[in-house]
């Protein structure tokens, strides 16, 4: 349980860097919640 929820931790840093990523690059938040609803209308 211990390892799944240190687990569950470093992938959220991970989404967090990657969103903060995006948004240095100018990537609006309603351009990544569309990406993250239809990633296939890219």
């Amino acid at each position: 349980m211990l390892t799944t929820l240190l687990d569950v931790k470093e992938v959220d840093k991970e989404w967090l860097e990657l969103i903060l990523e995006a948004r240095n690059l100018g990537i609006t938040v309603d351009e990544i919640k569309d990406f993250l609803k239809n990633p296939s209308n890219t």
